[in-house]
């Protein structure tokens, strides 16, 4: 492959100018409704039992259903975006999200409630991977740190801010204004997209890979839905056929797509980009990084809402120093993605992120406030640099050509990786908090002891990512991002 021309690549400038940060912002309103809408429902369930009349494994598929309904379609983003265009698509994506979000609100039964959130799925599904893919592109390869520390700033703040949000609006006004706080988001996102994205030229002779729809999106899909159904057996966990056959069905779906792409010219997802070396090498450290993240992240909230008693609205604001710290880091991180290799830096955070973590290992019935938040605190600090300097890795590594198929690969990594987090960590959880006492013990201490163990177990699992982690670049590579297949440099979309 010839080395691109300088003359050429200095079309990207070095600094962050202002139709970058233009496009930065639709891309982190979108990233915004998407992840805060996962986790504001969340705080909801209780709600929905109530007004619904509802158990709560019924209640529970306004969540899953979502999930799922993600799963599915973000296969189909990256051919789609290459066939209608990113712009067009996003848009698409953003009016049926958005769309869905005011059916939600109007729903009458919880059945209507889960059908309406399988339509705001669709649409949530496809705009995080268009939105890392519009952003790959605007930024160039230089700049592509700093620019995914901004998207990743909704990334880490969703799970936190969510609880906090959906505990306001339900106590000052209803579950409708959960959904409803999408509608003006929304329809600002829209006219913002129109007016400030590049528009880009789809790409009309490339096929669609049918069977590899039919064998991936249904895969996925089956494979959460077993996995995500684990926990719900109520005393311990639950491996009945719901489990186990539809998890073995989606893996063989799964590992049949494998086999399918890897012999297509033109797969759905395209396999053959972990021949990079350094894409591989991110895509696992990140899986394994998720796994810990997203399962951790579930057990903060039910901590101070089981066994310390407090209200939705509290239990929020106490998980916030997660936030805080993240957001101290995020834009450092971002500046040091682009100018350090990140095999110096992510270690380093993701054993800050362990130091801050370890204090919930030892966590008791009445542990003090100010040793958690400030153990949050610096969870947040480590967390901040490690996510987004990942992905930046990543998608640094490919080709404009690439970008698409590559974001919506990552995405999917991500989706499994946290699905998977969630309901091993919920398993171990149920199990602790069921089991029976060898003595006599305090309730609310017992419950401590369940949560201080599962909490080793995450710790255990963020220590793994080291692993992985060790494997990142730590020498300069050059950027690919500008290369195209043939080796020439492509007009970057911004100027289109």
């Amino acid at each position: 492959m010839t080395t691109p021309a300088p003359p050429a690549q200095q079309a990207y400038p070095e600094k962050i100018d202002g139709p970058v940060l233009k496009i930065a912002g639709v891309v982190v309103l979108g990233a915004i409704m998407s992840i805060l809408d996962i986790t504001v429902v969340s705080v909801a369930l209780p709600t929905f039992q109530d007004v619904f009349d509802a158990n709560y494994a019924t209640v529970a598929w306004t969540m899953t259903a979502y999930t799922l309904a993600l799963a599915t379609v973000i296969p189909l983003t990256g051919w789609a975006a290459d066939r209608f265009g990113t712009k067009r698509l996003y848009l698409t994506a953003l009016f049926l999200f958005t769309a869905g979000s005011v059916l939600c609100a109007a729903a009458s039964s919880i059945e209507m409630l889960v059908v309406f959130r399988v339509l705001q799925g669709l649409g949530g599904g496809m705009l995080a991977p268009l939105g890392m893919t519009i952003l790959t592109r605007a930024a160039g390869p230089d700049r592509i740190g700093r620019l995914m520390a901004v998207l990743g700033i909704p990334m880490l703040l969703g799970p936190i801010s969510g609880p906090i949000l959906g505990g306001w609006l339900i106590d000052i006004a209803s579950w409708h204004w959960i959904f409803l706080i999408n509608l003006p988001i929304g329809v600002a996102a829209l006219v913002f997209s129109q007016l400030v994205l590049p528009k880009d030229e789809p790409s009309t002779t490339e096929p669609f890979d049918v069977l590899g729809m039919l064998l991936l999106s249904p895969g996925l899909a089956l494979f959460l839905f077993g996995v995500s159904s684990i926990a719900e057996g109520g005393e311990g966990a639950s491996f009945g056929p719901r489990v186990w056959v539809s998890a073995t069905i989606g893996a063989l779906l799964i590992v049949a797509f494998v086999a399918h792409a890897l012999r297509s010219t033109k797969p759905l997802i395209d396999l053959r980009l972990f021949r990079n070396r350094r894409l591989t090498i991110a895509t696992v450290a990140m899986f394994v990084f998720v796994i810990a993240f997203m399962g951790a992240g579930l057990l903060f909230p039910s901590y101070f809402l089981q066994v310390r008693g407090e209200t939705t609205l509290m239990a929020g604001l106490l998980i916030a120093p997660q936030g805080l710290g993240a957001m101290v880091t995020m834009p450092i991180a971002g500046v040091l993605a682009d100018r350090v290799p990140i095999g110096r830096t992510v270690p380093v955070a993701l054993l800050v992120m362990a130091a801050g973590f370890f204090a919930f290992t030892q966590v008791g019935a009445d542990t003090s406030y100010w040793v958690l938040c400030g153990a949050l605190f610096v969870m947040g600090l480590g967390m901040g640099g490690t996510m987004m300097p990942i992905m930046t890795s990543a998608l640094k590594s490919l080709s404009n050509a690439e970008v698409a198929r590559g974001s919506t690969l990552v995405n999917i990594v991500q989706q499994i990786g946290g699905s998977i987090g969630t309901a091993v960590l919920s398993v171990v959880l149920t199990n602790q908090l069921t089991s029976t006492p060898s003595g006599p013990v305090d309730p609310m201490e017992f419950m401590a002891d369940g949560f201080g163990t599962t909490f080793m177990v995450a710790f255990v699992l963020i220590l793994l990512a080291l692993i992985p982690v060790s494997f990142l670049p730590r020498k300069k590579e050059p950027s690919h991002l500008l290369d195209s297949e043939d080796g020439a440099v492509p007009a970057p979309v911004l100027m289109h």
